[in-house]
C-alpha cells in the first residue's frame, strides 16, 4: 500500500459485510419490482461502484445489462477536487432504455448531477440512481437516489469499492478511516 514507512490509518467497521449483502438483496428485489420484466441497464461509475454493481446485478432477477463510465472528481486524497470529467465513456446506446446509475456513494452530488445531465442527453426512457451509501449532510447539489443501501454520517469511509488514495477497495466491510 504505497510507502511502507507511512503510518497506516486506523479503521473502524461501520457496516459489516452481512448487513451489506442483505441490503443489496433487498435493493435487487425492489429494482426488479419497479421495472417489471423490462431489461434494466446498470451504468456503474468506476472504480468505486464495481463491487456494488457486481453484487447488485446478481441480486436483480431477469434481464440486466451493464456498462461502465469513468468519472473523475477526486484527487488522491479525501477531498473532491470540484472538477468533474469523463475518463471512460459508455460502449452502448441508452436511447429508449431504463437506466440505473450505480454509484458507491452520494456525497456532494456534484458528480451525479453532471452525470445525470450528460446521460439525459442520450435519451433513455428513464434514469434512476442506486447508491450503496448516501451522505446527505455533504450535499451541494440536489440529488435524489431512489435506491439507497445505507445513509451514513459525515465520516470518511472505505471498503466495498470505496478507497483512500486507491487503497482499501477490497475490504468486505464499510469502514471509517481514523487518524
Amino acid at each position: 500500500m504505497g510507502d511502507s514507512t507511512a503510518a497506516q490509518p486506523s479503521l473502524r467497521v461501520l457496516i459489516p459485510r452481512d448487513r451489506i449483502q442483505a441490503r443489496i438483496e433487498e435493493l435487487g428485489r425492489q429494482i426488479r419490482a419497479d421495472y417489471g420484466d423490462k431489461p434494466i441497464y446498470l451504468i456503474a461509475i468506476l472504480k468505486g461502484a464495481c463491487i456494488f454493481l457486481s453484487d447488485l446485478a446478481r441480486a436483480i432477477p431477469g434481464s440486466v445489462r451493464f456498462d461502465f463510465m469513468g468519472i473523475s472528481s477526486y484527487g488522491r486524497g479525501k477531498t473532491p477536487s470540484g472538477e468533474v470529467k469523463v475518463t471512460k465513456d459508455l460502449d452502448v446506446s441508452l436511447e429508449g432504455v431504463d437506466v440505473v446509475i450505480v454509484e458507491d456513494i452520494v456525497d456532494t452530488g456534484v458528480t451525479l448531477t453532471y452525470l445525470t445531465h450528460l446521460l439525459q442527453q442520450r435519451r433513455p426512457r428513464s434514469i434512476q440512481i442506486a447508491a450503496l451509501l448516501d451522505k446527505p449532510s455533504r450535499r451541494l447539489r440536489p440529488v435524489h437516489a431512489k435506491y439507497v443501501g445505507f445513509t451514513i454520517p459525515d465520516e470518511f469511509v472505505v471498503g466495498f469499492g470505496l478507497d483512500f488514495a486507491e487503497d482499501y477497495r477490497n475490504l468486505s466491510d464499510i469502514c471509517v478511516v481514523g487518524d
